[in-house]
């Protein structure tokens, strides 16, 4: 009997797992934020949609019916069907699947590219950090959309060449975020206690400073997903990205205006799809940001 409280009293006092704690905490203040929870939901929505959506549509999303232009939405065409007759529903799903990788692609790029030349930068800092720094703020200099048009109109209109130039004009925003952590968690003590035990510069900076910037990454990571789809939306709307028939939704709001007084229906879903995407991936990235902030408090 002894024995046996005495094993549950040294299970109760035993110290947890900090970073199993650290998770639990993270998506206990995750799911708290309503908000985030709801962004997160919508998010693997889309992502369900955008894998088996086009196993399930009902109409070919480039198929023309040249005599049922225009329709509006009905039993038959839930969003109606465009100027060339095709239906506007099953576009909107082939769609969402060229939208979610055109946004993971250049969030993979830009994430991948920011996150070494800022640790690099922070870490060795002297002329390596400020050849670095001024070449991303050369870059950070010109304003989002136009970069990334400047980039497309030099490379040509396709959607490579989209993923290209949004990931691009994501690199200084990354670089710069990483290279403050970093210049934070290098002078911490542990930092310099493995520098004393001989190990190598790629292995502190990838093994032991690298995990602990991780969470601003995320975040950037999530909120600019929101900007990457904004960003190929409106290259592709402008005729710099992705090239008719594509389903992408830029292009189907651009051939929209056209016909906004005689049929919005055609520029109206679209663009309502593109709002909800992108204010799903907003509202989601800043309950991740509040989770992560160690200032948050319960």
């Amino acid at each position: 009997m002894i024995e046996q409280t005495d094993k549950n009293s040294f299970m109760q006092n035993s110290p947890s797992n900090p970073r199993l704690e650290s998770w639990k905490t993270f998506f206990k203040k995750l799911r708290k934020n309503r908000a985030a929870t709801v962004g997160g939901i919508l998010i693997l929505l889309f992502i369900i949609i955008a894998l088996i959506g086009p196993f399930f549509v009902p109409y070919d999303g480039t198929e023309q019916n040249h005599m049922n232009k225009l329709s509006a939405p009905s039993a038959e065409h839930w969003f109606g069907t465009d100027h060339h007759g095709r239906d506007i529903f099953s576009r909107i799903i082939h769609g969402m699947s060229i939208t979610l990788f055109i946004g993971f692609s250049s969030v993979a790029i830009g994430t991948v590219v920011g996150v070494f030349l800022g640790l690099i930068s922070g870490y060795y800092g002297k002329r390596i950090d400020a050849v670095i720094m001024r070449t991303m703020d050369v870059l950070l200099a010109f304003p989002g959309i136009l970069l990334a048009l400047a980039i497309v109109s030099v490379l040509g209109g396709s959607l490579t060449n989209v993923i290209i130039a949004v990931g691009i004009f994501a690199i200084p925003s990354f670089a710069r975020i990483v290279r403050g952590s970093t210049l934070a968690v290098k002078k911490l003590e542990y930092i310099d206690a493995v520098k004393a035990l001989g190990a190598s510069d790629g292995r502190i900076i990838f093994k032991h400073i690298l995990p602990n910037v991780l969470s601003p990454i995320i975040v950037q990571s999530s909120l600019y997903m929101a900007s990457a789809i904004l960003t190929a939306s409106g290259l592709s709307f402008l005729g710099m990205g992705a090239q008719p028939p594509t389903p992408e939704w830029g292009a189907m709001l651009s051939a929209g205006r056209s016909y906004m007084f005689d049929a919005p229906h055609v520029a109206l879903f679209p663009g309502l799809a593109i709002v909800i995407v992108v204010l799903a991936f907003n509202i989601f990235g800043d309950g991740l940001r509040d989770a992560l902030d160690p200032k948050m408090k319960n």
